[in-house]
C-alpha cells in the first residue's frame, strides 16, 4: 500500500513541479569544477565534444540511490557516447554521515564500476546553485550558443523499485527528445529519495 502511495504521489506531482530555489527550467548553469573520485578535478567544459549533460546529484547511503546505482550507469552507457554523459555529484556531508566520506565514494565507485564521475561537492556551493534536494535529483542540460541550460529537472523515472510495468523513463525521454531538436514534454518531476545531509552550522 505505501508504495502505491509513492507512485500515485510521483504521477500527481510528476507533470506540473517546480522547484522554489535554485535553477529551472530554462536557466543557464555555470560551470563548476568538482573533485572526482580520481582525484582529478571535472567541469563541463571538460567535455568538448557534448551536446548536453546528465548531472545527477546522488549519494553512497540513500537506500534509493542505491537502488539507481545501475540505472545511472546505464544511462551513461546509453548516452556519452550521443553527447550527453552522466556527471554524478554528491551533495552529503561527510561530518554528518561518514560513510559519505570521500573515501568511501572511491570505495563504492571502485565496486560499482561506475563508468561516470562521481564528483564530491564539499561545502554544498554547487548543489546550492542547482537547487539540489534529494538523492537522486537530475538535471538534464542542453549546450547551446546561449550556454549549458536546463531541460529537465527531477526523477530518473517512477519507479524507485524498478518492478513497475508502466514505468515512464523521464530521464530518457528528455535526452531522446532533445537529440532530436525537441523540448522534453515532460520538464519536471518530483524527485524522489533521502534529503540531502547538509553541513551543520
Amino acid at each position: 500500500m505505501k508504495r502505491l502511495i509513492l507512485m500515485a504521489f510521483m504521477l500527481i506531482s510528476g507533470f506540473a513541479f517546480a522547484q522554489t530555489e535554485g535553477y529551472q527550467v530554462g536557466d543557464v548553469v555555470k560551470d563548476f569544477s568538482l573533485k572526482n573520485v580520481n582525484n582529478k578535478m571535472v567541469a563541463l567544459a571538460d567535455y568538448k565534444d557534448a551536446k548536453g549533460y546528465i548531472v545527477v546529484f546522488t549519494c553512497n547511503t540513500c537506500p534509493v540511490a542505491k537502488a539507481y546505482q545501475e540505472r545511472i550507469s546505464a544511462l551513461n552507457e546509453t548516452y556519452a557516447a550521443k553527447g550527453y554523459p552522466v556527471v554524478a555529484i554528491n551533495p552529503n556531508d561527510a561530518e554528518a554521515v561518514p560513510d559519505e566520506s570521500f573515501q568511501k565514494m572511491q570505495a563504492l565507485a571502485s565496486e560499482k564500476k561506475f563508468n561516470f564521475p562521481y564528483l564530491l561537492d564539499p561545502g554544498h556551493l554547487v548543489t546550492k546553485q542547482f537547487g539540489a534536494t534529494r538523492t537522486p535529483h537530475v538535471f538534464v542540460l542542453n549546450k547551446t550558443d546561449k550556454g549549458n541550460v536546463v531541460e529537465y529537472i527531477g526523477a530518473i523515472d517512477n519507479d524507485p523499485e524498478e518492478v513497475n510495468s508502466a514505468k515512464v523513463e523521464y530521464v530518457k525521454n528528455a535526452v531522446n527528445e532533445l537529440s532530436i531538436g525537441k523540448k522534453p514534454a515532460i520538464a519536471s518531476t518530483k524527485a524522489v529519495g533521502c534529503g540531502i545531509k547538509w553541513k551543520k552550522g
